[in-house]
């Protein structure tokens, strides 16, 4: 069973999914940056770049948009007539096998044309965000894909039977040339319930439409609702038991959307009012504290290393302090065994994205390979977001891509180190000392003081009083100046200041 925490202050909401006691996905949102994935802007294109198949989209942020050719629907004013209400059906002709022809870019766009776009990316680190003219509006049991023309079923409905059913029930209320995909939610539900939500999301694009024609370029045309909103909509399954909030306003806008939704949902709503604050009463702010660690230990008493870079994720297995019962490939069996469910929570937790290579502990044995392999893939289909993995590798390594749509939480609630620069490391006390004594030889003849005072950090100064105060009172006869050193609590490890009186 599974139950939604939310917590609401003025400045940020958060929201934690919790999984048999155990925190899987967290989500935050802040005032000040609130998200826009799922916004639907009307932009205009500023450049066309053919040698990369892509544009750039003026939507009104502060960066622009990446809009790449697979993502650009050419659709006609003839097309779009089709959603605004009385309007005359036109028929398509229907592509031969099913397949968009292939294009290229500038036959598809050029510089100062008008185009109704979607954020299908968030913008992460110093890029833009990543756009999508294929539209697609979520709600609670349908999501509509107006440019689309076929039906997708969850993956997590995995009863034949039910998602022959749903499959029918989509092809028989869908629109002409319109698309759908029947979320996990409508599992069971009746087919009022699904029409219903089908006909909610037909007006919103209608809307949607008649907004692109009053506005111009940039303009936002349809944003998506808030985090707690949306979490309801898209983490309400029937494994929920309970949704606990700790703010009434949350509570109303939760319950106002389960009103429209679901009169009769088969969870709770709970309002929390004790005096310890809803995170902490969880224990969830100790699992995000975690979730920042780059060494997380396995119950065996082996651990698993995550590496976060720019270009990929790096996750190194170890047996740590786990020797085992039997012989070295059953322990290693073991230990790789509980790190594959680990490392998915993990990527979960921490909404992990991009190239992710995992570094499994070395097996000799083939069918070993297999069941690590194996229990990857099955935690796996856990997650909502799109993976694919490819096999165990003779040096025990695997591939395997996530799906990034947002920040990962490392980056959400932590910046970069402003000495190191991310690097993770300092330059050491001695190469700071060896600097400090290398300035003061160039400082001979080079200043009419009589005295030179250093501030630098204390741990610093302690090399230079001791170890090195030999060569400090070398130096002060051959520079014929005074040096005092005094330390600085204040200074990072890095800084010194070196002052000729």
């Amino acid at each position: 069973m599974s139950d939604i925490i939310i917590n609401s202050t003025p400045q940020e909401t958060r929201i934690a999914l919790v999984e048999n006691e155990d925190v899987v996905e967290l989500f935050f949102e802040r005032k000040k940056e609130r998200g826009i994935l799922g916004n639907i802007y009307k932009g205009r294109v500023i450049r066309v770049l053919p040698g990369m198949e892509s544009a750039f989209v003026d939507i009104g942020l502060e960066r622009a948009a990446f809009l790449h050719v697979s993502d650009v629907f050419h659709a006609s004013d003839e097309y779009q007539a089709l959603f605004i209400e009385d309007a005359e059906e036109i028929e398509r002709e229907p592509k031969e096998n099913g397949k968009r022809e292939p294009c290229h870019i500038g036959d598809l766009l050029t510089e100062g044309q008008e185009v109704l776009v979607q954020v299908s990316k968030e913008p992460i680190g110093s890029k833009g965000c990543s756009v999508t003219s294929f539209v697609s509006l979520p709600g609670r049991y349908l999501v509509l894909m107006p440019y689309a023309d076929h039906v997708g079923i969850s993956r997590r409905i995995e009863d034949r039977e039910e998602r022959e059913r749903l499959q029918d029930l989509a092809e028989e209320i869908r629109p002409k040339q319109m698309g759908l995909i029947v979320r996990t939610a409508a599992e069971g539900a009746a087919l009022a319930d699904i029409a219903a939500d089908m006909n909610y999301l037909l007006k919103v694009w209608k809307e949607i439409l008649k907004a692109k024609s009053r506005v111009s370029a940039p303009s936002l045309i349809h944003e998506e609702p808030d985090i707690c909103v949306r979490a309801v909509r898209d983490l309400l399954s029937g494994d929920v038991h309970r949704i606990i909030v700790d703010h009434k306003d949350t509570l109303r806008k939760i319950t106002d959307f389960l009103n429209l939704y679901l009169p009769d949902p088969s969870c709770k709503i709970e309002l929390y009012q004790g005096l310890q604050p809803i995170f902490d009463y969880y224990n969830i702010e100790l699992e995000i504290r975690r979730a920042l660690d780059k060494k997380v230990w396995l119950k065996s008493g082996g651990y698993i290393v995550i590496e976060q870079t720019e270009a990929l994720v790096a996750i190194d297995v170890n047996t740590g302090r786990f020797v085992g019962k039997r012989n070295l490939e059953e322990t290693i069996l073991q230990t790789n065994l509980e790190a594959a469910k680990e490392i998915v929570y993990q990527l979960r937790l921490r909404n992990i994205g991009g190239i992710i290579i995992i570094d499994f502990i070395d097996m000799e044995k083939p069918e070993n390979r297999e069941k690590v392999f194996n229990t990857l893939k099955e935690h796996l289909k856990k997650d909502k977001a799109k993976t694919s993995v490819l096999k165990i590798s003779e040096l025990g390594l695997v591939e395997m891509t996530r799906k990034r749509t947002r920040e990962s939480l490392c980056k959400t609630i932590s910046e970069e180190c402003p000495y190191c620069e991310g690097t993770g490391r300092v330059r050491s006390r001695y190469s700071i000392c060896y600097d400090i004594l290398r300035e003061l030889k160039r400082l001979r003849n080079q200043s009419n003081g009589k005295k030179v005072l250093i501030h630098v950090h204390k741990d610093v100064a302690d090399i230079l009083l001791n170890e090195e105060a030999q060569m400090v009172d070398h130096l002060q006869e051959e520079i014929g100046h005074e040096i005092t050193i005094r330390p600085a609590s204040d200074l990072h490890i890095e800084q010194y200041e070196i002052i000729c009186i």
